[in-house]
């Protein structure tokens, strides 16, 4: 579901999937991507080596579980993981709707930690 430059995105038409997965590209800008991610489980402990990533909360709550402490992000709410931080997330409730921007060409590097 990209978009183009000059065209309007309604996220609010784009969040009422029941998936209990979805990240899919919504914009780019340059050499960065906008990704709408529908979340109802959680997602696998991992790190970015060549990008940092930053959610923006757009509905429930996000869990960003680091190696040394969970961080809770309510609607409206912007976090930065720096690259290499080793992390995880996972919806409180139900499910939770965010927009996460990274470089394009992100690589995710999985870590198996017992939960």
């Amino acid at each position: 579901m990209e978009t183009s430059a000059l065209s309007v995105l309604d996220i609010a038409e784009n969040i009422r999937f029941q998936d209990s997965y979805k990240n899919i590209p919504v914009a780019n800008i340059n050499n960065h991507v906008v990704r709408l991610s529908i979340m109802t489980e959680p997602y696998f402990w991992h790190f970015h080596p060549d990008s940092d990533e930053t959610f923006l909360v757009i509905e429930g709550i996000v869990v960003i579980d680091l190696e040394d402490r969970t961080i809770e992000l309510l609607p409206n709410q912007l976090f930065t993981i720096p690259k290499n931080v080793v992390h995880r997330t996972r919806p409180k409730g139900t499910r939770s709707v965010n927009l996460t921007f990274e470089h394009a060409e992100l690589t995710t590097t999985r870590i198996e930690k017992p939960d």
